[in-house]
């Protein structure tokens, strides 16, 4: 038992130590310090725009579409404003609807036959959102665009 004791006594002393090339535990002093690449978002580029700064946005959300596009529309809304547009009769099929808005604040968008909503949203201004919608033949698409501060929309039906 003597001998055992010992052997436990001599292993308990023995300590296992390695240099893994830091520093205990901090940076080595060559490392580079830590910046954020992000720089603040501009405030400005909410707000709306008309004229060609419109259209250069317009263009820039509604990148070139797959397939036929058969609306398509793009504008300014004042506070509190509401906007209605009806397509033209559509043939059966499956359809791309972007939707894009550039305002401080969230606008909502509608769009629906009949009496049937297929997109109900509270866009967040600063990206666009594509939904796939699947109409049956000859309906008409009613699109409503509303703001509740002054907003730049941007829309389009494409089929695919």
């Amino acid at each position: 038992m003597g001998t055992l004791l010992v052997l436990v006594l001599a292993l308990a002393g023995c300590v296992y130590e390695y240099d893994d090339g830091s520093d205990s535990g901090t940076a080595p002093a060559s490392a580079p310090a830590f910046t954020d690449p992000a720089l603040p978002r501009d405030p400005a580029a909410d707000q709306p725009v008309s004229g060609a700064e419109l259209d250069a946005w317009a263009a820039q959300v509604l990148p070139g579409a797959e397939g036929q596009v058969v609306h398509t529309n793009f504008g300014i809304l004042e506070a509190e404003e509401e906007r209605e547009e009806t397509t033209a009769k559509l043939p059966e099929g499956s359809y791309a609807v972007t939707l894009a808005c550039r305002s401080p604040r969230r606008v909502s968008f509608s769009v629906g036959l009949d009496d049937t909503e297929l997109v109900d949203l509270n866009l967040r201004c600063g990206t666009s959102r594509v939904n796939v919608v699947y109409l049956p033949p000859d309906v008409t698409l009613h699109i409503k665009v509303e703001a509740k501060s002054g907003a730049n929309f941007a829309y389009r039906v494409s089929r695919i």
